[in-house]
């Protein structure tokens, strides 16, 4: 009973998940999603796009990795990746908040978890890419669909959305023509700036 005490009360912590607002709002532009929404609609475009990964991989792995990796931010928060001062201490805010949060399971478990977070960190096999460039399209698609979403309240480049961009590129190339077209039409429109050299 102690094992499902510890089960029991990691997932009851999970569900802060659900109260952690990001900045990305949903596609129909009425309000901010929070990082659990997050986290469904990246195993679901997991689950739809892997037929465009550049390289075999194990789903399920993909999908484990993909549901644990945001659970760092019911300690951390969601640190917004065009955020340059929150980038500078996101990494040890997020590994206390690992410790801590993975530390409420059993230890298989914990271990298992905390594996699976630090590999999609890492961004070295094909499911952490694979994972990685799903966590940079995700965001993409909804700010594209919110017509500009949260690039709207920022002074951002083009350069600096193709840098954010770039795992895509190489995890999943067939995406990255959708990427570009997403970024030159808000560029055209506006939204985001060409730097003065790109």
């Amino acid at each position: 009973m102690d094992r499902l005490h510890q089960q029991v009360h990691f997932l009851v912590e999970a569900d802060k998940l659900k109260s952690v607002v990001r900045r990305t709002p949903l596609t129909d532009g009425s309000r901010l999603e929070n990082t659990a929404e997050h986290s469904w609609h990246l195993i679901l475009a997991a689950m739809v796009l892997r037929e465009y990964t550049s390289a075999p991989l194990d789903l399920l792995r993909a999908l484990e990795m993909t549901a644990v990796h945001d659970l760092v931010e019911i300690d951390a928060g969601d640190t917004f990746a065009y955020d340059a001062a929150a980038q500078t201490t996101k990494a040890a805010r997020e590994h206390a908040a690992a410790a801590r949060i993975f530390g409420l399971l059993p230890d298989d478990q914990h271990a298992h978890f905390r594996a699976l977070w630090e590999e999609f960190e890492a961004q070295e096999t094909p499911e952490a890419r694979f994972a990685n460039a799903l966590d940079r399209f995700q965001p993409l698609l909804q700010n594209a669909h919110a017509g500009g979403g949260s690039w709207n309240s920022l002074t951002l480049t083009t350069a600096d959305v193709f840098r954010r961009m770039a795992p895509i590129q190489s995890a999943m190339p067939d995406l990255w023509p959708t990427v570009v077209r997403v970024i030159e039409a808000f560029s055209a429109a506006g939204v985001l700036r060409r730097p003065a050299v790109e």
